[in-house]
């Protein structure tokens, strides 16, 4: 429980650190297959070869699987080491603080070939740096959101930060999208020729801002003065196990799971959407983005008006819904009897809601679950929770830039582009699943506020 109430200038420092976390992540997420594997007219050379390991995988596909297991131990290490922690300034803080610089180093790192062609040696290094930016990133967000809970006191608070909180993560989304619009102005304004420096460039500046904006909470925030919670005591693999057993808790996790391997499908896809089934311009993109990160921040206000008067299951699911019809539509486009300008706008205008609402609502809904686990057992294993979620949000986002680099071995080129469409259908069959497991999900009734009759003076 906090000590202090957190004031609105602490939150939107607190809010900071996520706007630099996103901004590395999502770089990764839509550059990565555009950069190694662009399409026929992009203007790249391809970098690693498309080779098949079992006649199904391909490389780009095992190298993004290859990091998160890594991952799969790190992750609860870390929430361990910051649970159990006993440092003056705080559990999390100081965990937070040594992860920024190896985070934006390598994320950098990425961008940055053995060999300026096509080459193996491009997929052991693609490898090695991925691993390397997966922990340093670890380190940061895992401490980071176990702060969410211990700095809130009521679900009210909870999901006014959870707000905040994605806010910075939508700004991070915007700035990732904007990569190939930011290099086209390198370009001009330093008269660079070769477009892959000009993208290289373009990552160094995003990733330097994002470093610097993560440590904004580090310096800002005094963990001791606004949170009061007991170190755990737990054995990690204890820890783990009774984390597990929670049943909302595992609910939660698959339908999480679900929609960050389709979100990672449509941020992966963007820029191939545009070019290859629209025939559009790459620096759509960006716009495309923005414009829907934009329109998501109208419906910030009736997202947490809803969730106080309905609750959050209903929306999450709602939206859940409504994503798997978006993911039918990019089967379809470029075939639709509209412009390609419209088919586009129309599916990003509509997937703002539930970009806003699951944005918004996982993380208040987690911090919940968390409190709730540490009221009954008597032991604060938030940042155990959050390890958990986030080892699930980065197995969802590896394997939705798996599923679509394998996807493109069946056509990602113009006139040959059977592959990316395929990815519509994956992604539909995702948010289905996300709907059937998230309602079994057991959410307490938003209390209702009975109004006391005033009586006469």
């Amino acid at each position: 429980m906090a000590l202090e109430k957190l004031p609105l200038s602490k939150q939107l420092a607190y809010a900071c650190g996520m706007i630099g976390w996103s901004v590395m992540t999502n770089i990764i997420i839509v550059m990565l297959p555009y950069f190694y594997l662009p399409p026929s007219n992009a203007g790249l050379q391809p970098l690693i070869p498309q080779l098949l390991l079992f006649g199904l995988f391909n490389i780009m596909s095992i190298i993004t699987a290859s990091g998160r297991l890594v991952d799969a131990f790190f992750d609860p290490f870390i929430a361990s080491l910051s649970d159990k922690s006993n440092n003056k300034r705080g559990r999390r803080i100081p965990y937070m603080q040594w992860a920024v610089l190896p985070a934006v180093v390598f994320c950098c790192l990425t961008f940055y070939p053995l060999v300026k062609g096509e080459s193996v040696y491009n997929a052991w290094w693609l490898t090695l740096t991925l691993i390397c930016f997966f922990m340093g990133a670890t380190a940061y967000i895992i401490p980071y959101n176990a702060l969410l809970p211990e700095l809130t006191n009521t679900g009210a608070e909870r999901v006014k930060l959870s707000s905040l909180q994605q806010v910075g993560f939508v700004i991070g989304i915007i700035l990732s999208a904007l990569v190939n619009n930011f290099a086209d102005v390198v370009e001009h304004v330093f008269h660079i020729t070769n477009r892959d420096n000009a993208v290289q460039y373009t990552i160094w500046g995003l990733a330097l801002f994002g470093g610097l904006v993560m440590l904004v909470p580090v310096l800002v925030i005094n963990e001791k003065k606004y949170s009061s919670s007991i170190p755990s005591h737990l054995p990690l693999l204890t820890a783990i196990r009774k984390t597990f057993r929670n049943r909302n808790f595992k609910y939660y996790l698959i339908s999480d799971f679900s929609y960050y391997m389709a979100l990672s499908i449509i941020s992966s896809g963007l820029l191939f959407f545009i070019t290859v089934l629209l025939h559009l311009p790459e620096s759509d993109g960006g716009i495309l983005m923005g414009t829907m990160v934009l329109v998501s921040l109208l419906f910030y206000p009736l997202v947490n008006y809803l969730s106080k008067t309905i609750g959050k299951k209903p929306i999450v699911l709602f939206s859940f819904g409504l994503l798997s019809l978006i993911f039918v539509a990019i089967f379809f486009l470029g075939k639709l009897p509209l412009s390609p300008t419209a088919q586009i706008y129309i599916l990003v205008i509509s997937a703002s809601f539930p970009l806003a609402s699951l944005g918004i609502l996982p993380n208040a809904i987690l911090a919940e679950i968390a409190q709730n686990d540490a009221r009954r057992t008597g032991e604060n294993r938030e940042g155990m929770f959050f390890a958990v979620k986030y080892l699930f949000v980065k197995f969802g986002q590896t394997f939705g830039i798996a599923l679509f680099a394998f996807l493109t071995v069946y056509g990602k080129d113009p006139g040959n582009d059977f592959g990316l469409r395929l990815n519509g259908i994956c992604g539909c069959v995702l948010c289905v699943m996300a709907v059937i497991f998230f309602s079994r999900f057991r959410e307490r009734k938003p209390a209702k506020v009975v109004k006391q009759p005033v009586k006469d003076q």
